[in-house]
């Protein structure tokens, strides 16, 4: 979750570092640190808060330099501070290690390395622990020194590493936690992510896992864990910068929010074929394949898993195939029934979602076929899986997602339809017409975000209040829980979410005058039985905002106000309905004075268990 910078070549190192990790913030920003290497001297600067704060020492203490290293910080061991900052030391301040991950042994090793020399440990954390253990192996050589100190550790990482007494090179590997290489021309780059290199290259290189990486300003060297040289194509970023910048929106989350139109068109259209059937990038599923499948697992973490939730009902109406939801977390603790007849669907945004890819190995070690929907090509989770359905929803920075989840969507719903065709669950009469329903979706949320006013109306009148819930009943409960994570994440408002019928089992003792409660009525089948659980709210005091399909005005003698979405399937509102949920979350936030895309405690890409 940490985000991790390299250079080496001709230029001023600092002034690429800085500009790579201000890209990287969104994955961590509890500190900020780099290291230069000049004139046979290691100059670390390192410290708590937000990047301004390393820019504005470095300005007034200004370090020269062509190669270096960065950090901004996630913190997991050790609360944020200046000393706990990357990057670590050893006590001779020759060798300098920044760190994404956790070092799960990193207690034991330290206990050795105070028992077999006489290391003072400075921080809190498990990276200083690495520093000092690729000292205790130091004899002249780097890259040995990290090979035999990688053989010690256990845990997901990645990690660069400089050595003042071999200023020519960085060294890298990689474990469980992404790490790429930017391939320039008398310069070579190292980072966490994509967007901190768009600005001095579009060739990289995707270390995979247990590889090393050796950069000097003319080479990069991949090797394996044997030490032996890896040959790797060249993978070419076909996005650019401006993708990856706020273009005059106040926040990138706002922005994200606003590109979901294009999102989710392009997520469709660019799987339709000449005739409007779906055709899956290549993904091949037969009808004696799914005949062969008797279960499908969907496994992500957070929005994804909402997504999940979502996924689930659509495939077990289209395609009638038993379908289970479960946290990646928990996944592969809970011994699950796996085998070859099991589809296991992972979600994640990144790709690189560390639970979310241990459980994807579990089950294919059990003999599952793995499908995966991520946004990010060339991700660990693609590269694992035997399929990949990508989401073209452009590159996601704000730690909040919405464009990701409502992109996410739209994939389910072609996975669905397509098994359901394939399958024969489906009539082709009805496949078609569910298609061109889902071809009317990208202009049915501009129609929503064109009336932002209304829900920016709704966060000046509630945002003080700390008393907020959501109900919901059928698909409306899954984005209920999508609605409260969202303010929960920016907000800090404590809100939940329910199936509105569960109301009388205990949840409805909370409501008292003013509670806040957010009532998705969506799904014409239950239509009138939400009108009973909002009734039953209102009779004990609480203010009710609704969301509802155009044309159900009755609700609105009901609720105190009533947002509405345009007509389409019930089956399909969930892409429309969690928009003015994504923009009251937005709105509330702001008038709070939270910093909305850097909410505390979070970052983006989570890398760590």
């Amino acid at each position: 979750m940490c985000g991790i910078v390299g250079y080496i070549g001709e230029k001023q190192a600092t002034n690429i570092l800085i500009d790579g990790l201000s890209k990287l913030e969104y994955r961590g920003y509890d500190s900020a640190g780099v290291a230069i290497i000049n004139n046979n001297k290691l100059n670390v600067r390192k410290f708590k808060g937000r990047l301004s704060v390393l820019e504005e020492d470095l300005r007034q203490n200004e370090i020269q330099g062509n190669i270096g290293i960065g950090h901004t910080r996630w913190a997991t061991h050790g609360e944020p501070s200046d000393v706990n900052s990357h990057p670590h030391t050893n006590c001779t301040n020759d060798i300098a290690v920044i760190h994404n991950g956790i070092i799960e042994n990193y207690m034991k090793i330290k206990k050795w390395l105070e028992e077999v020399s006489d290391v003072t440990f400075k921080s809190e954390t498990d990276t200083e622990v690495i520093a000092h253990l690729i000292d205790y192996f130091y004899e002249g050589d780097l890259v040995d020194a990290v090979y035999k100190a990688v053989e010690k550790m256990e845990g997901a990482y990645a990690i660069g590493v400089v050595c003042k007494k071999e200023p020519d090179k960085i060294v890298a590997v990689r474990k469980d936690s992404p790490l790429i290489v930017g391939i320039g021309k008398g310069e070579n780059f190292l980072a966490s992510d994509i967007p901190a290199l768009l600005k001095y290259t579009r060739e990289v290189y995707l270390i995979e896992n247990d590889e090393f990486v050796v950069l000097t300003k003319e080479d990069i060297k991949i090797f394996n864990e044997f030490r032996q040289e890896v040959k790797r194509d060249v993978f070419k970023v076909t996005w650019d910068v401006e993708s990856a910048e706020k273009d005059g929106y106040e926040h990138f989350m706002i922005k994200e929010i606003n590109e979901q139109p294009k999102g989710t068109k392009e997520t469709l259209q660019r799987r339709l074929d000449d005739n409007g059937d779906i055709y899956l990038d290549g993904i091949k599923i037969t009808k004696e394949d799914l005949e062969n499948i008797n279960k499908v697992y969907i496994v992500a973490c957070g929005t994804a898993y909402h997504a999940g939730l979502v996924g689930r009902s659509i495939i077990e109406k289209y395609a009638r195939i038993s379908v289970e939801v479960d946290i990646a977390s928990e996944f592969r603790y809970r011994n699950p029934i796996i085998d070859e007849h099991t589809l296991f669907i992972a979600v994640s945004q990144s790709g690189e979602t560390l639970d979310t890819l241990a459980a994807l190995r579990e089950a294919k070690k059990h003999g599952a076929r793995i499908l995966s929907l991520v946004n990010v090509v060339g991700s660990s989770v693609a590269r694992e899986s035997h399929d990949v359905f990508y989401t073209w929803a452009g590159p996601e920075i704000a730690v909040a997602s919405t464009k990701a989840f409502t992109t996410q969507l739209m994939a389910f719903n072609m996975i669905a339809l397509h098994m359901g065709l394939t399958k024969g669950t489906l009539t082709k009469e009805r496949y078609t017409n569910l298609i061109g329903r889902l071809k009317e979706l990208p202009n049915k949320i501009q129609t929503l975000l064109d009336q932002y006013e209304l829900i920016q109306e709704v966060a000046d009148k509630q945002f003080n209040n700390e008393k907020v819930f959501f109900m919901g009943r059928g698909i409306d409960v899954e984005i209920a829980k999508e609605g409260s994570l969202k303010l929960k994440e920016i907000s800090y408002i404590n809100s939940f979410a329910i199936a509105a019928g569960e109301l009388k089992h205990g949840t409805i003792a909370l409501i008292e005058d003013e509670t806040f409660v957010i009532a998705l009525a969506t799904q014409d089948r239950l239509y009138e039985k939400m009108l009973s659980n909002i009734k039953e709210v209102k009779a004990r005091g609480a203010h009710v905002l609704a969301i509802a399909k155009e044309n159900n005005e009755e609700i609105e003698k009901i609720a105190d106000k009533v947002i509405y979405i345009p007509e389409t399937e019930d089956e399909l509102t969930a892409i429309l309905s969690v928009i003015p949920l994504q923009l009251l979350s937005y709105y509330i936030a702001v008038a709070r004075g939270c910093d909305v895309d850097k909410p505390r405690n979070l970052a983006k890409s989570v890398t760590v268990e």
